[in-house]
């Protein structure tokens, strides 16, 4: 799925953008996927939490969340950087995605995780 996301993104901005179109595209993924990371990591800290079960604080979660940030960019960096990129674009067919829904998805998933954040 977040292959045939990176690829949707990077072949609509390759008309316009050319290679800053890798750029564009490496951002959204690694914004998508700590969206994702956030949401997942505010909704088991709220249940622990709401649970009254020991949890870590506030200032260990954000650094924990930093250090999977990057782990995730550089993962993304390796993985999207020349020979698979070629190969998932020859590959997958693009399919028609809203690109406005497409940028609403990391946002929506950095709200999420913030108002679970709230709970705690």
């Amino acid at each position: 799925m977040l292959d045939n996301f990176y690829i949707t993104i990077f072949n609509h901005y390759k008309k316009s953008l050319g290679k800053r179109s890798l750029i564009v595209a490496l951002l959204y993924i690694n914004l998508l996927e700590s969206a994702i990371t956030l949401a997942l990591g505010a909704f088991i800290l709220a249940f622990a939490s709401q649970m009254k079960m020991t949890t870590m604080s506030l200032t260990k979660f954000w650094v924990i969340f930093v250090l999977v940030a990057v782990c995730i960019s550089f993962k993304n960096w390796m993985r999207f950087n020349g020979r698979k990129r070629n190969i998932l674009n020859a590959k997958l067919k693009p399919k028609p995605m809203s690109i406005q829904l497409l940028w609403l998805l990391p946002i929506g998933g950095f709200l999420i995780g913030l108002i679970l954040l709230q709970v705690q």
